[in-house]
Parts: C-alpha cells; structure tokens; sequence
C-alpha cells in the first residue's frame, strides 16, 4: 500500500533550524519517499525564508481560527533537494513575520506562539483539502503541531477527508511542551470539555503536547534510551506519568544521518578528504582547523565543540572543568551561541589561553564541518540529549566521541574498554564537571599513551553506519500499527 502522508514540522533544513527537528524535517520524507510513501511536507514561510527562491501558488488559503474569525495566508512550495518531495510553506506575515522562529532577540518566547501554532497546525489540514491530498498518516513534531492530533479526534472527526487519518506524534526534545493560556481551546474549536487532566489541562492552562501525547495514535521518540528516560521524573519534565499511561503506543527510533551531507570523502567543507583506508587527509583537516583558530601544536590532541550554548548541552559542566580541562594536554576548539554568560566566559578563556583554547561565538555550518573533519575528540557532555547528531557525525569523521551516558548519546556510543581495546568512544554516567574532566583526561591519556588502541576506535567508528533509511523502515512500522489501531 502506498502511504499518503501530511508531515508538519515548524523547521525544516536548509531553510530554517535551531536543532535537531530540522534536520529530521529535512532527511526523513526523502527516506520514507524511496520507501514508497507519497508525502506532503507543511512548514510555515519565516521571513528568514526567501519567497523569490520559492514557487508561489496562487490563491489565499483560509484558516477558522475561532473569535480571530478566518485568516487567509499565502502558500508557497518548493522541492527538497534530491528528493522530489513538496514542501509548503504557509504564507501569514503577522504570525512568521518575524526575525526569530519562537523567540525575540532576547531570547524571550513570543507571546502569541499558541496561535501561530494553532494556525499551523489548521493550515494544514485546510492545505490537504485544498490539494485533494487524504493523508493516511498525519505525522505531527514536537509541541508546535502536537494539536493536529487533538484536532483529528475533535474538530475534523467526522471530515469525511480525514475519517481514514492516523495520527502519529514525535518527540524530539520533551523540554520544551507548549504551555499556554487557556483560552486557546477556543482558537482550536475543539470543546472544552477536552480541559481536563487526561488531555489537555497542565497547571491551569493547555499543554499543546499533552494533548498530542493523549490523543495520537502512535507515539515515537528519536532514541530508545530516551524513550525510557521520559517515562522518569529526572527527564518527564512533569509528564512522566501521563507518558506512562501511553507507553503502550511509544517507539524510540533512532535519528538517521544524511550522509550525502556528511561524508568525510566527499564534504565540499574540508580542505581534504579522506576515508577510513587513507586518513591523510584528516591530518591536513587538523593542520587548517589548528590554523583558523590560531593554535598552533599538531601533537597535542584536538578536542572540538559544536552546539548550544545551553544548560542541556552541559555547558555549566563545561565551564566548572575549565581549570582541569586547560592543563589536561589537549588543545580545545568551540563553535556556538546561546547563554550570554556563557559566550564572555568562554571568550574570556580564550583570550587568556590563547595557546589551548579557542571560540567562535555564533554558527557557520562550514566551520561545523571543519571542526568534525579536524578534531581528534568531539566533546557532548549533555545533561539530557534526545537523539544527538553530532556524535554520529563526529563517528563518521573519525573523530572519537567523549559523551555523557544519557539518551541517543548512551545508544549510539561504546565506551571504551582498556582490557579488549573494544569501543567507539569514551562515555562518563555523573552529570558533574569532575566527571567530565576525569572523562576527558581519560581520553587523553589513551589518544598519547594507547594509539593503536584510539586508533582502532577511530577504524572501528567510521565503519559505522546510522543511515536514514533504516530509520525510515521503522517509521513505516509506526505507521502501519497506527493505521491497524485507528481501523480496527
């Protein structure tokens, strides 16, 4: 049977990101399309986003929005790369008008994101009717689109367009949930009689997610681990026990990697390729990355950063192992923004260790690539990490990840063993400085005093493979059984 699936995500790779959701938005529906499903890919057009590049299609689209009355927004597809699938992007300059996608410049969430969400989420069904597209599946991301399962099982429950409709829901980072004013219930025109604790209601106002989570009828997350990690208090961020009750529904299925996008061969990024039968060229890859930062000793190892700079991505853990980090006998390259504290505190030991340590405040997806070619250690000490990409990257660069056990991270990497020279990686269980830095002196030592064992690691790590069409056969799997649980 050839699936029809509407996939609504709020970012997408290339055109908008601010983590890992854009680049499953932007991997996934190829993958699930050489599997043969027909898709419809929905994201709003942020003014980030180039309409000239763009096809426009002609005509408003209208959207009930409740007391707003109806809202008419402009469409726009495009192709993604390689790929043949639509992508649609929902035109409405008061909602996605904007420089940020959910925050201003200060980091603070807009305060109408219930409803530019709820537009989004709306826009989509109102775009498959427009296009005669009766989806099988309607796969829903995060907070952001969680609605379109709620809005199934209420408002379009009779459309006799979506009576065939399965509702699928991904969780991508739980953290984040879509707590909102209540009065929301009626921009969504979906009954209050949905306020309640089983569904909708979270301390007094609507939980977007909860919602979600309650009424899908599938349920994934990007990682096994993780998959078990939120059914717990430390990572249910308040929903471990209405997660608990759906548990019959969840699935972790591991991230794929895009590697067209990230192949050490064959990255346009890199000053050279290379490949695990000839590695010269990740030394030339070291000698650039040393040279764009400044650093200078080629012998000692090269540890790299890439990512927020955030509390989840253990960035405090970072700063309290700074001291033993500095005089561990590596040298440290970074590349991030977020946390204004941290962006000076990092600049500022970069300023004072020029020799060892260095920055880039801010995001360049070529110096991303350089930093994963030229690094021999890759650093992601993440108090919670859903899935993780980097450290599958960094894999397939030969670049030997050092994480914290949590989540995709404990999934994808095995911790080295000093007895059997086995492992893909160095792995520490604490979520304290002291143990990152024991971790990260422990990798050291091994890179200077146990080469052929790295450099087996090293071998063994880019023979791996986390490709996306393995994580597309899994989410056909998903996708049968919500059918099977929506017709039965």
């Amino acid at each position: 049977m050839k699936l029809k699936v509407l996939f609504t995500v709020s970012e997408a790779v290339p055109y908008a990101k601010t983590g890992g959701l854009a680049d499953v938005a932007g991997a996934l529906p190829k993958a699930l399309k050489k599997l043969g499903c027909e898709l419809v890919v929905v994201m709003p057009r942020y003014y980030s986003i180039d309409r000239e590049r763009l096809e426009h299609i002609p005509g408003p689209l209208g959207v009930p929005m409740g007391p707003m009355g109806e809202l008419w927004a402009g469409l726009y597809r495009d192709r993604l790369a390689k790929s043949g699938v639509d992508i649609y992007f929902i035109d409405y300059e008061a909602f996605y008008g904007r420089s940020g996608l959910y925050t201003d410049e200060n980091g603070f969430g807009y305060s109408d994101n219930d409803n530019r969400f709820a537009f989004l989420s709306k826009a989509a069904f109102e775009l498959c009717k427009r296009l005669d597209f009766k989806p099988d599946i309607i796969h829903s991301h995060d907070w952001h689109t969680a609605p379109q399962a709620v809005l199934r099982n209420t408002r379009f429950a009779y459309d006799e367009f979506f009576m065939q409709s399965a509702t699928v829901l991904t969780i991508h980072n739980l953290q984040h949930q879509g707590q909102f004013y209540k009065g929301v219930m009626d921009v969504l025109e979906i009954g209050w009689e949905h306020f309640n604790p089983y569904e909708l209601e979270s301390m007094g106002g609507v939980n977007f997610l909860k919602g979600g989570i309650a009424h899908c009828d599938a349920l994934t997350t990007v990682s096994r681990k993780y998959a078990s990690e939120i059914q717990s208090e430390e990572f249910g961020f308040g929903l471990q026990e209405h997660i608990k009750a759906h548990s019959h529904k969840l699935r972790g299925i591991l991230n794929g990697v895009d590697y067209e996008e990230w192949s050490p061969s064959t990255d346009r990024y890199i000053v050279a390729g290379y490949d695990v039968e000839d590695m010269e060229g990740k030394r030339e890859c070291k000698r650039d990355l040393l040279n764009i930062f400044g650093l200078q000793d080629e012998e000692r190892p090269l540890i790299g950063f890439v990512g927020r700079f955030a509390g989840q991505k253990g960035i405090e853990l970072i700063a309290g192992a700074m001291e033993r980090l500095l005089h561990c006998g590596a040298n440290f390259v970074m590349l991030g923004t977020g946390e204004k504290w941290a962006e000076g505190f990092f600049r500022d030991v970069a300023a004072r260790y020029p020799d060892r340590f260095a920055v880039h405040v801010g995001y360049s997806d070529e110096l991303a690539h350089k930093i994963e070619a030229g690094s021999d250690m890759f650093l992601m000490p993440s108090l919670f990490e859903p899935c993780g990409l980097n450290q599958i990257y960094s894999l397939r660069y030969g670049t030997l990840p050092i994480v914290r056990a949590t989540g995709g991270l404990d999934d994808t990497i095995v911790n080295y063993d000093a007895g059997s020279g086995e492992g893909t990686g160095f792995k520490f269980y604490e979520a304290s400085a002291e143990a990152l830095a024991n971790t990260v002196q422990w990798a050291v030592n091994v890179y200077r005093d146990s080469r052929e064992d790295f450099d087996r690691m090293r071998d063994r790590a880019m023979r791996l493979r986390f490709d996306w069409e393995r994580s597309a056969r899994k989410y056909m799997e998903v996708y049968e059984d919500a059918i099977k649980r929506r017709r039965s």
